[in-house]
């Protein structure tokens, strides 16, 4: 039984996720291999995060389903809104990590999210539900943001991926309630444990399609590598940081460490496929690089999320 990979892979999940960002940046052909692919393993993540959700999740999304409204309205509305105003302030709203920043602060939540959850602890439940309702809010909430920084454009495109991406998210979730329905009713605890390993398996191959940026900076441009790596670990665990020192205090460690994970961890790569290149050119080195504290996060966090068990 300790040979069995899927239990391996669950009890060092974390490590698994570094192993997908050493071969990202160490295979970048692969990269493009996997690249076509990327829709299908996020299928498979979403697929797999609902097939662990507990009985009677599906009831309790619905009767929270105002507050995670409203969390998501902050978190997507709110925040890049702020970052953009404080920006002005200090002169930089024109600087490519202020456009960086701004358009992670806009994104929903990593489609990862509920698996790094269940590797810091905490159930994956409050992060599903804050990706697909982040993720359906998505074309509502970016319009302001926009509205503000003309030099982001393609609007229709990112709601047509938006409602692509829920399209995909509802086929897996459908998916995976009936095959729970079917075969996991009585699922025992190995079950689950495997579960997680297969996550955390498919989240290492998922990173390894986003890194081949990072590659070509180390070689042609180490000096904008380090800026960009500052800029992206600043923004996503200085961002989780702030938001655990605040949300430990009001709320249970189920809910807040999900949030304070998506706080700093959100889907900045659907823009990719929603704006115009000439637009995201200026921020490829953010996008790569922000994989990074992204996928280390369950390594670099666990202690601090595990401090305050309650």
């Amino acid at each position: 039984m300790l040979h069995d990979p899927l239990l391996l892979a669950a009890r060092h999940g974390q490590w698994v996720l570094v192993a997908g960002l050493v071969a990202g940046l160490a295979l970048p052909g692969f990269a493009h291999v996997l690249r076509p692919w990327l829709p299908a393993l996020v299928a498979l993540l979403v697929f797999l995060s609902l097939l662990r959700l507990k009985p009677g999740a599906l009831g309790t999304a619905l009767r929270t389903l105002p507050q995670t409204v409203v969390v998501a309205v902050v978190l997507q509305l709110a925040l890049p809104l702020g970052v953009w105003g404080g920006a002005q302030t200090l002169g930089l709203g024109a600087h490519p990590a202020t456009l960086a920043m701004v358009l992670m602060c806009a994104a929903p939540s990593i489609m990862g999210s509920p698996n790094i959850s269940m590797m810091l602890g905490a159930p994956p439940d409050h992060a599903l539900r804050l990706m697909i309702v982040g993720t359906a809010l998505l074309p509502l909430t970016v319009l302001p943001v926009f509205a503000i920084m003309p030099v982001v454009q393609g609007t229709a495109a990112i709601g047509e991926a938006s409602v692509r991406l829920l399209v995909l998210i509802g086929l897996s979730g459908l998916t995976a309630l009936g095959v729970q329905r079917l075969g996991l009713r009585n699922a025992s605890s190995k079950t689950h444990q495997r579960l997680e390993g297969a996550s955390a398996l498919a989240l290492a191959v998922f990173v390894i399609g986003l890194m081949p940026q990072v590659s070509v900076l180390a070689l042609q441009a180490p000096a904008t590598l380090v800026f960009w790596l500052v800029v992206a670990f600043g923004t996503n665990l200085g961002g989780q940081i702030l938001a655990w020192c605040v949300l430990r205090r009001h709320l249970p460690r189920a809910h807040a460490v999900p949030l304070a994970l998506i706080t700093g961890n959100r889907n900045i790569a659907l823009f990719l496929v929603s704006l115009p290149p000439e637009t995201t050119a200026p921020i490829m080195g953010f996008i790569g690089c922000y994989q990074l504290p992204m996928y280390l996060t369950p390594l670099l966090m666990a202690r601090l999320y595990r401090s305050y068990p309650n």
